[in-house]
């Protein structure tokens, strides 16, 4: 099984409660909180429903070693710094696909990740 980051880009002022709520599911309530769980058919919904709010991808175990030095006392949040040199050109209203830091990016979590470390 695969291991999927997710990382809170915006903020939850004025979020709409489904949404609100299932990102307070996944205990990221804080901007640039990262969590990262086994992908299941249950989370991927759950993706696709925050999508507008996190970005995402499966991410490697170098990282994933890298961010357990990060790890929050209650174990399961990663609390990271923003993101050296900032995020993407078009900033974090954009879906990543169109040059934004929003969504699904796919391997290139890693990279960020990194740049967050």
């Amino acid at each position: 099984m695969s291991k999927i980051a997710i990382v809170l880009i915006r903020g939850l002022v004025g979020v709409r409660h489904d949404i609100k709520e299932t990102l307070i599911q996944l205990h990221l309530e804080k901007k640039h909180a990262c969590v990262v769980k086994e992908d299941s058919p249950s989370l991927q919904g759950m993706l696709q429903k925050i999508r507008d709010f996190t970005t995402f991808g499966p991410v490697s175990e170098e990282t994933v070693k890298a961010l357990e030095k990060r790890k929050a006392k209650n174990g399961k949040v990663y609390f990271l710094a923003p993101p050296v040199g900032g995020f993407e050109r078009k900033g974090i209203k954009q879906s990543f696909t169109v040059g934004g830091a929003l969504g699904n990016r796919g391997e290139k979590i890693n990279d960020l990740l990194a740049k967050m470390i």
